[in-house]
């Protein structure tokens, strides 16, 4: 078997979550280590995987491009997506896109701390693609299937990142629960988008899904996770 590394599982999470996480950590002191972002419903994330609707994008470069993107999921939370001169295809995809539009992006977590002390989180996106309104609502579906799941082993003793996010949050999972509801009683109820079919038919991140992985390295951390 080949020694090269895989790349890291893309999780899924709704806004309201991968907003709230602002703890980032590493596993060993390698350099080249891949940096986590802890979920608050206990799962380390250094890649995730959403979906929702491009409402608005803009150059905020000075020397530069450097696209911002608001990407609003189905409970009106948002993510910031930044892309810039190191990622050039999603930056491309931003340039060009007419908002609104809905879009897949499979990318990295990235932390940044305010003056006052405050987190923000925002994604690096590795990968941006237009979807139709089908794909979408899989990904609701299958995005709140697995925050139900995270969910349901918080209370596990075993589950040492439910562990860690009880220690660095102090935030009730409830929250994330009545999210995770809320975003699927928005979909339409014609039963086109509450089959739980599996996310490789039409909703794939490239291979990177929550129960996957590919064979690009993982150790390419450059972006500051501070």
């Amino acid at each position: 078997m080949s020694g090269a590394p895989t790349r890291e599982v893309a999780r899924r999470t709704f806004a309201a979550e991968f907003n709230d996480a602002s703890y980032t950590f590493k596993e060993s002191d390698d350099e080249r280590a891949p940096v986590y972002l802890l979920l608050p419903t206990g799962e380390r994330a250094n890649r995730v995987f959403v979906v929702g609707t491009l409402t608005e994008k803009e150059d905020v470069g000075e020397d530069s491009e450097y696209w911002r993107g608001r990407v609003v999921d189905p409970n009106g939370d948002t993510f910031f997506v930044y892309a810039g001169q190191y990622q050039p295809d999603a930056a491309a995809m931003l340039r060009e896109l007419e908002a609104p539009e809905y879009v897949a992006i499979a990318g990295k977590p990235r932390t940044y701390e305010m003056d006052d002390g405050t987190v923000n989180v925002s994604l690096r996106p590795e990968s941006i693609t237009v979807v139709d309104d089908s794909t979408r609502d899989r990904w609701v579906v299958e995005t709140a299937e697995r925050t139900l799941e995270r969910i349901s082993t918080f209370d596990d003793e075993t589950n040492r990142y439910a562990a860690m996010a009880r220690e660095e949050y102090d935030r009730p999972v409830d929250t994330y629960r009545d999210n995770a509801i809320r975003a699927l009683e928005s979909l339409d109820t014609d039963g086109k988008s509450s089959d739980g079919g599996e996310s490789d038919d039409g909703l794939s991140d490239g291979g990177m899904n929550d129960g996957g992985t590919s064979d690009e390295a993982s150790g390419e951390n450059e972006t500051p996770m501070q």
